[in-house]
């Protein structure tokens, strides 16, 4: 069975382009006849906004987007992420590391292994990264074809847990994507690197990859993508129909006058009847087909 799914962080309301990420695998997931969950990615607690998870959930809700089964909050997944950090310290296959963003930029600005053979006592202020054992240098997504990562980059050994003591996102996503039965990721092409750790990831847990679609980036008149932390517009809940029209046209949508007029449920099955991937624009970074004051 497909199972897909939509993750988004409480760090804000939804924006035009999470709307588009649920979309997006929304109708990836459907068109398979498949399930759509909904996790919230709640492990960075300076960065989330009280009440935006609620929020989240009541905005799918009001287009249309309903979810299957009951919702993950990753918060409660905290013991899980711990349990395989410790199994990897023990087996030495994750170590801490003590260098700080200021000393690696130093060096290039890629993690070059420097704590790698050290024992730093536990007490000291360190991360914990995972030694890179499966380096992948590009991947197959189910759109765009061969997608290329840096070299420096696939060989680094990453993070897996910050030296603030939050777990770091790649091992979070790819233990929740396992834990769950996810098949297939659907996100932003602006996720296109991480893809690689987390593949690399599942090599190391001795678990066959997720396959990987990345969707094409909102971007503002200025070249920046539409994000919560560049002040993009939170979608609206009172008209959504034509927001949710305008994501559709930006995913490749070729919307018929009859269907403008019909209801946000009949809009959301159609699009379901009528997603493919071959209509996704061809670029992985494009401006909307619209005036960003219309956001």
């Amino acid at each position: 069975m497909y199972i897909g799914r939509f993750a988004p962080s409480p760090s804000g309301p939804l924006h035009f382009g999470s709307l588009i990420a649920a979309l997006g695998s929304y109708f990836q997931a459907k068109s398979h006849s498949g399930q759509w969950l909904v996790r919230i990615e709640d492990i960075d607690p300076p960065r989330e906004v009280a009440g935006a998870a609620s929020l989240i959930l009541k905005t799918l809700d009001t287009y249309q987007l309903h979810w299957d089964g009951d919702v993950l909050y990753q918060s409660t997944r905290l013991e899980a992420y711990q349990d395989q950090i410790e199994r990897w310290i023990n087996n030495q296959q994750a170590y801490l590391c003590e260098c700080t963003r200021k000393q690696i930029k130093a060096h290039g600005g890629y993690y070059s292994g420097t704590c790698r053979d050290k024992t730093l006592p536990a007490s000291t202020p360190c991360a914990v990264r995972l030694k890179m054992r499966y380096p992948v240098e590009s991947f197959i997504d189910q759109r765009y074809g061969q997608l290329d990562i840096p070299k420096a980059l696939a060989e680094e050994d990453f993070i897996i847990k910050r030296r603030d003591g939050l777990f770091a996102y790649n091992l979070a996503v790819v233990l929740d994507d396992i834990y769950q039965g996810v098949t297939e990721v659907v996100r932003g092409a602006d996720l296109i690197e991480p893809s690689g750790r987390q593949i690399s990831l599942y090599k190391t847990l001795d678990v066959e990859p997720v396959s990987y679609l990345h969707l094409p980036l909102a971007i503002d008149d200025n070249g920046n993508k539409l994000s919560k932390q560049n002040h993009a517009t939170a979608i609206d809940l009172d008209n959504p129909v034509p927001t949710l029209l305008n994501a559709m046209r930006f995913l490749g949508f070729n919307i018929d006058n009859s269907i403008e007029t019909e209801s946000l449920e009949t809009i959301i099955q159609w699009g379901v009847e009528n997603w493919r991937l071959l209509q996704l624009p061809n670029e992985l970074k494009i401006k909307p087909p619209f005036s960003n004051e219309a956001l």
